[in-house]
């Protein structure tokens, strides 16, 4: 056969490298041969780019960065380099698992972007608008987004299902998300892009709405657990008593922006988290502190008036002063600890407190300035003082002078009068619930009385919302019934934080060595590592190190689990290369050195439990599959 015998409508040049293949077929089978193997010199591992102090305890966050998992771009955004990228996928691979034990859950994906008029359909639009990231088209339609998809599954689901007989449904998603932090901190923990699983649920009644929540709690128990990941419970309230759910800990709720009735938080126990969870060993009970059942506070009769602190905030207008008068102490003496404003119960308190602003006094002078020569019958401006109960109510007036009383004197001689107010423990709206001040360790707790309290530093990792029909209403998400009448769906919406899972699993699964991940996650199972030829190192033939890790990945069992096997072929001194698979945090790491030269042992290291072990070509594949169901 001849290349113009050949006629494939090719050019010349084509016709000839056709011919040349057909003439020769074993050269295509070499062309196309593909090494099956994992090898770091064919993957970017970026390790490095944080100095390490010794002694120093480096964060997670840090960590993750010089392991080679992720780097920051911009504030609160990260890219996840091609390890932190593995982990990630292997996460959502297990959440993928539990989530089918929830029956007839199915996977899709909804768009990233959003309609501020859908939004503004389900009255949430003017609620979030601060941390929303918003935009306009070439038209000039608004868009955001999405840093939650309630509004776009109701409207997806309302348009496909309409009757009773295509329920319950259960649709999930893993997607990125959007919310414009003020302030974002702790690595991936809180950040302005990241990642979610969101189960939305539709039932036909509040019944088996329920039933679902239920299920639901199961499959994030499960997860947890099959990770080894704590986190911080208690039992239901609105839902009979689950024995199965006493394993670990969920906190109590606040259903915040997102509407509904009943939720549940999954919170990981940490010193760097920004929740408080409080609990009680004496009756279990557990809760967030924003939600936390209150012991009412009573009057410290002997604080002295010098010991009585005042917090200056602001509402978001500017327009009202509010000053927080409380004990500053836990003790009517110095030798208590230091008391702490709480945000939220002063918020219960006046609705449009701003707990974001550190300088209220400074910008309600300026707004003072602002609106005095606006009104010609009374200033604008106003002052609100409440009392916390633990103030007796002697001590109202004898509060000593400050820089904010001083202030207020000379402004009051001005033409315009300042209103002011007071709310203290013999108001009757609030009475002897007034209680500013954030729960400390041995309050007492309030619901079984006995007990004292514990405040936990915790990160929210999950949460369960029984939202009802907090969005189906709005947004005419009906179906028709057994009797023939349109009824809204009954919904729940189910999250978990991905992205805050890494670094969680990352603090509890590390030392000041590096990362040590469990194996259900771990980017690699396995790390194969050799000497260098270069640095005078006992180093194997190549024909001994691709047998080695051919024996890891398949082994030869029938039946026998996978290993995702990493081989360290850069030429780097054997030592360093330890330290780096430690750093990274392989679960195990088998090493071809001496023992293997000179009696062809392999040698291995178990990151979690330090066990080192020399072991016959013959046995490997068995002890590791061994060890690995150990990790």
């Amino acid at each position: 056969m001849s290349p113009k015998s050949i006629q494939t409508g090719l050019s010349r040049t084509c016709r000839l490298c056709l011919y040349r293949i057909l003439s020769n077929p074993s050269s295509l089978k070499r062309s196309l041969v593909i090494d099956h193997r994992n090898r770091i010199s064919n993957f970017f591992v970026p390790t490095g780019g944080i100095a390490y102090k010794k002694d120093s305890q480096m964060d997670v966050h840090s960590t993750l960065i010089r392991a080679g998992y992720v780097r920051q771009p911009y504030s609160g955004f990260f890219h996840y380099l091609p390890l932190g990228q593995r982990v990630h996928q292997k996460l959502e691979q297990l959440i993928d698992k539990h989530m089918r034990s929830v029956e007839g859950a199915s996977k899709l994906a909804l768009s990233t972007i959003s309609s501020e008029e859908l939004w503004q359909s389900s009255g949430r639009l003017e609620k979030g608008l601060s941390e929303l990231f918003r935009f306009e088209d070439r038209k000039e339609s608004r868009y955001l987004l999405s840093p939650t998809h309630e509004e776009e599954i109701t409207t997806l689901v309302s348009s496909l299902v309409k009757s009773h007989k295509q329920l319950p449904l259960r649709l999930y998603q893993i997607t990125r998300k959007y919310r414009d932090e003020r302030r974002p901190r702790l690595g991936l923990m809180r950040g302005r892009e990241f990642t979610m699983k969101d189960l939305y649920t539709f039932d036909a009644t509040e019944g088996a709405a329920l039933e679902t929540y239920r299920e639901v709690q199961g499959a994030y128990k499960a997860l947890f657990e099959e990770i080894g990941l704590p986190y911080i419970h208690v039992r239901p309230i609105l839902l009979p008593p689950a024995e199965h759910f006493l394993t670990n800990e969920k906190a109590e709720a606040d259903s915040g922006n997102m509407g509904g009735s009943l939720s549940h938080e999954y919170h990981f126990p940490s010193l760097s988290g920004e929740d408080t969870v409080i609990s009680c060993r004496n009756c279990g009970y557990c809760a967030n502190e924003e939600t936390a059942q209150i012991a009412p506070p009573k009057p410290m009769l002997d604080l002295a008036v010098s010991r009585i602190a005042t917090f200056h905030g602001i509402t978001k207008d500017r327009k009202t002063l509010i000053n927080i008068h409380y004990p500053r102490y836990t003790k009517a003496t110095d030798d208590g600890v230091l008391n702490e404003v709480h945000a939220g119960r002063v918020k219960s308190v006046i609705r449009d407190f701003d707990p974001s602003v550190m300088n209220a006094l400074d910008l309600w002078f300026d707004a003072f300035v602002g609106y005095a020569h606006l009104a010609e019958e009374g200033s604008y401006s106003r002052v609100v003082n409440i009392f916390d109960a633990r103030i007796p109510p002697s001590h109202y007036k004898d509060i000593p002078p400050s820089r904010f009383s001083k202030m207020i004197e000379k402004k009051s001689m001005e033409d315009f009068p300042i209103p002011t107010a007071s709310i203290t423990l013999d108001d009757p709206e609030f009475g002897s619930s007034l209680n500013l001040l954030k729960t400390q360790d041995g309050d007492g707790c309030p619901k079984c009385g006995e007990g004292k309290l514990e405040a936990t530093g915790a990160i929210e990792l999950g949460h369960t919302f029984h939202l009802g029909t907090r969005y189906t209403v709005p947004l005419r998400a009906d179906v028709l019934n057994g009797a023939g009448e349109w009824k809204p769906m009954v919904m729940g919406c189910h999250g978990i934080g991905v992205s805050r899972m890494i670094p969680a699993i990352a603090e509890v699964y590390s030392d000041h060595n590096g990362l040590c991940w469990p194996r259900v996650v771990a980017p690699y199972d396995v790390a194969l590592v050799h000497g260098s030829v270069k640095k005078n190192a006992a180093v194997p033939p190549k024909e001994d190190i691709e047998a080695v890790y051919d024996v890891l990945v398949s082994g030869g069992l029938v039946g026998g689990t996978d290993v995702d096997v990493i081989l360290d072929d850069r030429d780097k001194d054997i030592v360093w290369k330890l330290k780096d698979a430690v750093l990274v945090g392989y679960p195990i790491v088998c090493i071809m050195g001496k023992s293997w030269v000179n009696s062809r042992k392999v040698e291995i290291e178990v990151r979690k439990t330090k066990v080192k072990l020399e072991v016959e070509l013959a046995d490997l594949r068995t002890v590791i599959e061994g060890l690995l169901k150990e990790l």
